[in-house]
């Protein structure tokens, strides 16, 4: 055996350590940098959700102008969702505001009028479409959350996450909420 074959050995084994480590921290940062971009796509979305309800709640209101109590519940929810800081206020105020507009086109069934209404049905149609974006984006960010968890829960690669204090990502989900699961009810 050669007197430089055991060096040789050792910087090879601490080169690919090295290059194991820079591919750890860069998969984590680049995690990060997903989850926040999917946390941005599901802002344009609900954005665009906060731009359409007042054109709905103005709508109705010509024809459903006894349902004063429901359009307040949709404006003030609309309030909260645009308000809450965190992604946890966030995901309970979208939870409510999707409720309160479920609320809101169930007492729209009542209106022969309005669901002929050409204005309310376009935006109908619109929310719907925009509802549907939503769930894509939070599909989207929770698939980067949980490739990021596991990663920072599996071996070797906690050993990184702890030494640079990546943390866990919740995941925006409507699991907490059991009136978003039950049908909205209607009484008149």
């Amino acid at each position: 055996m050669n007197i430089f074959t055991f060096p040789f050995i050792l910087l090879v084994a601490v080169g690919l350590l090295v290059v194991w480590f820079i591919f750890a921290y860069n998969r984590f940062v680049s995690g990060a940098n997903r989850i926040a971009e999917a946390w941005s796509d599901i802002e344009v979305q609900l954005k665009r959700r906060y731009d359409l309800i007042p054109n709905i709640v103005e709508t109705v209101k010509g024809y459903a102008a006894h349902e004063r109590e429901t359009l307040d519940s949709v404006t003030q929810a609309r309030t909260q969702a645009m308000g809450a800081q965190t992604p946890e206020e966030r995901r309970h105020a979208e939870n409510t505001l999707t409720n309160t507009l479920k609320t809101l086109f169930a007492v729209s069934e009542n209106y022969p009028d309005l669901k002929a209404n050409a204005n309310f049905l376009d935006l109908q149609r619109e929310l719907a479409d925009t509802e549907n974006k939503i769930q894509a984006a939070r599909r989207f960010y929770n698939g980067n959350v949980r490739d990021y968890n596991i990663a920072i829960e599996s071996f070797p690669s906690n050993v990184i996450a702890n030494i640079f204090s990546f943390a866990k990502k919740d995941l925006f989900d409507l699991a907490d909420n059991d009136a978003a699961q039950r049908p909205v009810k209607v009484a008149f």
